[in-house]
């Protein structure tokens, strides 16, 4: 005879669920976040300029593949259906000055123009990034730029933990981690999955490219000999390396 405990445990393990998101979208969504904190945290040090700087260009590289992804990737990846979210904005505005708010609606609009708030403003804060770094306009010039690349990132900070307040909220009132599509790519409940495939290949292949740049990146600087010398380089060693590298700066 069957125990309750163990049917409990069955119907658990057996619990349908839906894919609505993408490795490739996942992977994307978590470099992001990556590139971006440690970005963040080596703003101000310039023993760590190096890390800085190629976070940065990792970020714009990221946001890249994001613009083709939702060009040619899944339907579900697609910037087109995040533009259709965004289209109900108008009509959302007008209902609740009738006094008729949707209180689901409101949150889909948040989330969707959170992340298009996000995407966008990577843009202005790579550019300015990179013509601080290298010295756009001389000095006066320069302190416009590098005050305008704070901006843009205290900016990004703020759209980041508003990303992270809403989330939070969605969960409590939904009474669901509504980070799970980012997680693991798929939310409870029966029905058809969203996202066909999962595209793993291609998710590997944006890891592997990212990796690739950053090994590259400490090559390329003054402490990359021991790279050239054929010292072996694994995942784990790239930070380490880009953290010696500041050295030389």
């Amino acid at each position: 005879m069957n125990s309750p405990t163990l049917n409990a445990a069955s119907a658990t393990t057996t619990a349908p669920s839906r894919r609505v998101t993408d490795a490739p979208t996942r992977v994307f969504h978590w470099l992001f976040a990556l590139c971006f904190t440690g970005a963040y945290l080596t703003a101000e040090s310039e023993h760590w300029r190096l890390v800085h700087v190629t976070l940065g260009y990792t970020l714009a590289g990221l946001l890249a593949f994001r613009i083709v992804w939702g060009l040619v990737g899944p339907r579900q990846a697609r910037l087109g259906l995040l533009l259709r979210k965004l289209s109900g904005l108008k009509p959302w505005l007008a209902s609740a000055r009738a006094g008729q708010f949707n209180g689901r609606q409101a949150q889909n609009l948040g989330m969707a123009l959170a992340v298009l708030a996000l995407m966008v403003a990577v843009v202005p804060l790579t550019l300015s990034g990179y013509a601080t770094y290298n010295e756009w306009g001389g000095d006066l010039v320069g302190e416009v730029l590098a005050e305008a690349h704070e901006l843009f990132a205290n900016g990004m900070l703020a759209l980041v933990l508003g990303h992270i307040g809403l989330i939070a909220l969605l969960s409590l009132l939904r009474r669901t981690n509504a980070a799970r599509p980012m997680l693991t790519g798929r939310i409870p409940g029966a029905g058809p999955d969203l996202a066909k495939r999962n595209h793993g290949v291609v998710a590997a292949l944006v890891i592997a490219v990212v990796v690739g740049f950053w090994v590259w990146q400490w090559q390329d600087s003054p402490q990359g000999g021991a790279a050239a010398a054929g010292a072996p380089v694994s995942v784990g060693s790239v930070v380490e390396l880009l953290r010696r590298s500041g050295d030389g700066d």
